[in-house]
């Protein structure tokens, strides 16, 4: 997706257990009938290990004939994870790739030195109405790896591995959790699962990663006696071990990671730890230098400012 500067989200008001940091409510915007909610990057904290941006987009009903049209438009110095629970995705890129994301589907597209790609309803799905809800979350790349050829994983959600046991399913997009392990590549330590507890049902988040967080899609959870409602972030200090219990049936995603070695600039859709590199990225669109994605003919030009 292509990101602009918005309004920080508003501190959660519960008292929390000790081993929690900070609670973000994302602060929800109406893109003309299509509400995206966003937690990251937040005023109190810009990253949860290498995740710097993470938005919940959904639940929406298009009408016949409507749909998600996000135009090209370029990314340098990250990798995006475009995850479904409800709808379907055509994603299009500069490096040729053409795929349909699907539900439960791990997407991995490594922007890297730099890439453009496109995101819409494919002609099939206008054809009645549908639904869609989802995540977008980007990876900011470590130093080493920002400038690294870009490219494009995908990973049918029956890849990837499932774990079920006493109320908890959990899959496993990247990384390891619950003793498996994602056959996804990644250019730094990571992990993203999504979590579904039925009511009364405990899960574990792994005290192993050095940065963590809970994003609560729905549902209620119970954490140390405190409660809270999706949707939610619950980002955690390291070394606690934490366990997440459902008061009602919940839908939520673990993640987190190692930390990078240092902050990130952020603008638009560009990510990277020298300020210099994201101008050039700025020249680079505003000149056409990027390569045009294949049966595009739009684009999102360059903002002012």
């Amino acid at each position: 997706m292509s990101w602009l500067p918005a309004s920080d989200p508003i501190l959660g008001d519960k008292k929390s257990c000790d081993a929690l940091e900070l609670v973000i409510v994302p602060r929800a915007r109406d893109l003309g009938g299509f509400s995206v909610r966003r937690a990251l990057p937040h005023g109190k904290r810009q990253m949860v290990g290498p995740f710097i941006f993470f938005d919940h987009f959904g639940p929406v009903q298009f009408l016949a004939g409507q749909g998600m049209d996000v135009r090209p438009h370029p990314h340098i110095g990250l990798a995006t994870v475009t995850y479904l629970f409800d709808g379907v995705v055509l994603h299009r890129d500069s490096e040729g790739n053409i795929r349909e994301i699907m539900p439960g589907a791990m997407n991995l597209m490594t922007a890297g030195r730099g890439i453009a790609h496109s995101e819409r309803t494919p002609r099939e799905a206008r054809q009645g109405g549908h639904g869609m809800l989802g995540l977008q979350s980007w990876i900011a790349l470590p130093a080493a790896g920002e400038e690294t050829a870009p490219s494009f994983q995908h990973f049918s959600a029956a890849s990837l591995p499932v774990v079920e046991d006493k109320g908890v399913r959990a899959r496993v997009i990247a990384g390891s959790a619950f003793g498996v392990t994602a056959p996804v590549g990644m250019l730094s330590p990571w992990f993203y699962v999504e979590v579904g507890l039925k009511a009364g049902a405990s899960a574990p988040l792994d005290a192993d990663h050095e940065e963590r967080a809970i994003y609560l899609i729905d549902g209620e959870v119970e954490i140390a006696a405190d409660r809270f409602e999706g949707p939610r972030m619950l980002i955690f200090r390291p070394g606690d071990r934490i366990a997440v219990r459902a008061v009602s049936d919940a839908r939520m995603m673990f993640l987190g990671g190692a930390a990078l070695e240092g902050p990130r600039y952020i603008w638009w859709n560009f990510v990277s730890s020298r300020r210099e590199r994201i101008e050039e990225a700025k020249d680079d669109w505003k000149t056409g230098r990027f390569a045009p994605v294949p049966q595009e003919r739009e684009f999102i030009p360059l903002p002012e400012g």
